[in-house]
């Protein structure tokens, strides 16, 4: 199977902050690490639902889904 069918096998259509993109089905928290957040550090909301931090890896991402992601950055 070359790479443009594996993706369109596994990849599912979400918008994330705004923005339609294509991403491997998973968990929220595989789509926090596959864009480089961690998952101990966001907040997350899916179809205007909050998700628990806590069930993040087993909350998984289905087509069509719309999440807002934000992260927590320190400083002072």
């Amino acid at each position: 199977m070359d790479k443009d069918s594996f993706d369109m096998a596994v990849g599912i259509n979400i918008t994330l902050n705004g923005e339609a993109r294509r991403v491997l089905a998973g968990s929220i928290a595989d789509l926090c690490a596959e864009i480089g957040l961690n998952p101990a550090k966001v907040a997350v909301e899916r179809n205007l639902m909050i998700v628990p931090r806590s069930t993040l890896a087993q909350v998984m991402l289905a087509d069509g889904d719309q999440l807002e992601i934000v992260h927590f950055v320190g400083g002072g």
